[in-house]
């Protein structure tokens, strides 16, 4: 074969590669499938994480801290536009999966702490030669509510397989200056739902991320940039929301007030289990945005810490983090003092630098 009918080959079978159909999403009503790739959501083609025929990725403004992971979050309906709701989760309908694959930038086998800001959409799949997988969390709505499943991707990164009971991974986590070791945890089936069950009154397994604050940005589809609940409305995923749209501020968006931001902060990471009807609600401590006062922790005793106080007196002690529990407690990883108490081995330095930060700001003091 001659030189140019070779190239011409070449160039056809390349072109059939990228003209490959996306796989299509299938809704499981009723049981879990044992392999990730049943879903649809996610698909792995040519060493590359690539997303399913109309799912969308997006982001949230300040999400939960998950031991420096990444996350590269979908969703898909096959149901009816969710109802807008400005200060809850949307009410997304029947037949949807969100899924939330999480993730690190790699060098060799070591995984690194380093920002990857290269958005994941129909133009720019995940490389898999430099990230690794290390599990998909799914949340699915049936007809008698959701259901959190999770899946553990294996090590030649081709496939993720249900793990009911969870999974311990030892990683090996790399900055510029240092490196460490640590047993990233998957969560078992009870300790998703645990979370994902915010309100002991209902005890029902719902979403947390997908609120009106959290998903008003930009994020850059394969088509063009635009705002997510825009994006969301045209794919027929909710209703056209109102013309002032709450907006989260993002923890480390530097433009925002630093109340704006730490308060953000505390919502994400801490007020599933934190709020009026939480899981935690013996605590007395309430850090949702609507929180003030005692409630929010300044100069508030401790409850229900028992060992976890770090020998500190309240909460929050206005102008003095390291003499403030929710300071001790954030930056612990002994998992009888550390918060959250699920979803994470280390502790976020730059989230503790953040709520020290803001406390030293306060002004007042207890007696």
């Amino acid at each position: 074969m001659t030189s140019w009918r070779v190239l011409i080959v070449t160039l056809t079978c390349l072109l059939a590669s990228c003209g490959e159909k996306a796989v299509k999403p299938v809704f499981f009503a009723d049981e879990n499938p044992e392999l990730l790739s049943e879903w649809g959501a996610i698909d792995i083609r040519g060493g590359k994480l690539v997303l399913g025929q109309g799912v969308i990725p997006y982001d949230l403004n300040t999400p939960l801290f998950t031991d420096y992971a990444h996350k590269l979050r979908t969703v898909w309906s096959m149901g009816q536009p969710a109802a807008y709701q400005e200060n809850k989760a949307l009410d997304l309908p029947l037949g949807t999966v969100i899924t939330k694959t999480f993730y690190y930038p790699r060098e060799g086998d070591v995984a690194l702490r380093e920002s990857d800001l290269s958005p994941v959409n129909g133009d720019n799949p995940l490389e898999l030669s430099v990230h690794r997988l290390m599990e998909t969390r799914l949340l699915v709505h049936r007809e008698d509510g959701w259901h959190a499943v999770s899946y553990v991707w294996n090590d030649e990164q081709t496939e993720a397989t249900l793990k009911r009971v969870g999974a311990v991974i030892p990683v090996t986590l790399a900055s510029t200056d240092t490196s460490q070791e640590f047993a990233y945890v998957v969560p078992n089936t009870n300790q998703c739902a645990a979370c994902h069950a915010h309100n002991t009154l209902t005890n029902k397994v719902e979403p947390l991320g997908p609120r009106v604050g959290q998903l008003n940005r930009d994020y850059a589809y394969a088509e063009r940039t635009a705002n997510q609940l825009e994006r969301w409305v045209e794919a027929g995923l909710m209703d056209q929301p109102g013309t002032a749209m709450r907006l989260d501020a993002a923890w480390d968006d530097l433009e925002a007030s630093l109340d704006d931001r730490a308060r953000s902060y505390l919502a994400s990471n801490c007020a599933h289990c934190h709020n009026p009807n939480g899981p935690a609600d013996t605590s007395g401590l309430d850090l949702t945005f609507e929180a003030t006062g005692a409630a929010l922790g300044q100069c508030k005793p401790p409850i229900a810490a028992g060992s976890g106080t770090g020998g500190r007196r309240f909460g929050i002690m206005p102008g003095d983090p390291e003499s403030s529990i929710l300071i001790y407690r954030l930056a612990s990883t002994d998992p009888g003092a550390m918060m959250p108490e699920l979803g994470r081995a280390l502790h976020h330095e730059e989230g503790v630098a953040l709520m020290t930060e803001w406390i030293a700001a306060m002004e007042g003091s207890c007696s």
